[in-house]
């Protein structure tokens, strides 16, 4: 086998010409993962439901295209997925990061609660890959990367819940499987288990004193995330960087499931 040559860092983390579609795009880490994206070279489809949010960020760059969608709904999803191949001719990345969390001990959740928990976080992770994933299969090549959790790896308790951790666990055995099933097939499966990160999901614990205390308690580096510390690995399983890495979990979470 014939090694090539080093390349430079700037060549091997490029996507220039590539077409992405992030989920849950509106805020915090997804609006973050757009950005980056673009700035890799990218052409980025944005979704989530606040499409005034999606026209704001499509205003930083011609390359960002929104599409607003409500991700709980089949329909909807179908209808994206239909709407971003006709739009860029194709998606080559799919950033599942999507997501809601509603944290309540079990004795207040409600199997509504449940399930619309496994329908956000899991069930439409699980759909966008399959419809995306048709045509990464029919070119034999293409990338998508899961946004999971670290409450998908590790008890969420004190923060109680347990609809959010069943789906994000889920999602990291779902990773799993498509990874093998596609493998031969030219597409790569990945997810990225954040830690405590400061976003708008988080804000009413990260930023707050006693929230911070307890972050910075049970978090070898003593801080929750910022959006910019997920750029690197977002990069690496979304670019050739990462060629050999399929069915992977990149933890991110500053030592929190290290301890």
């Amino acid at each position: 086998m014939t090694i090539p040559p080093a390349a430079s860092p700037d060549r091997i983390f490029d996507l220039s010409g590539r077409r992405v579609l992030v989920t849950g795009a509106s805020s915090g880490l997804g609006r973050r993962m757009a950005q980056v994206l673009v700035q890799a070279g990218a052409t980025v489809a944005v979704t989530a439901r606040r499409a005034e949010r999606l026209e704001e960020l499509a205003g930083e760059s011609d390359a960002i295209v929104p599409f607003p969608a409500d991700l709980a709904s089949a329909s909807d999803r179908e209808a994206l997925v239909a709407a971003v191949e006709e739009r860029l001719g194709g998606i080559d990345v799919l950033v599942n990061n999507a997501g809601t969390a509603d944290p309540k001990p079990i004795e207040r959740e409600s199997l509504d609660d449940f399930m619309h928990m496994l329908e956000v976080n899991l069930v439409s992770a699980w759909h966008l890959s399959k419809l995306a994933g048709v045509g990464m299969v029919e070119r034999g090549d293409g990338s998508i990367v899961n946004i999971a959790s670290i409450i998908g790896l590790v008890a969420a308790t004190p923060i109680k819940q347990t609809g959010y951790p069943a789906a994000k666990g889920g999602l990291v055995t779902l990773t799993k499987e498509l990874a093998v099933q596609w493998a031969r097939k030219g597409v790569r499966v990945n997810a990225i288990c954040p830690g405590w990160f400061e976003t708008e999901m988080t804000e009413e614990l990260v930023g707050t004193e006693k929230g911070d205390d307890f972050i910075a308690s049970n978090t070898p580096l003593q801080r929750a995330g910022q959006v910019h510390e997920i750029d690197g690995a977002l990069l690496l399983l979304a670019s050739d960087a990462g060629s050999y890495i399929t069915g992977s979990t990149l933890v991110v979470d500053g030592g929190w499931t290290a301890r």
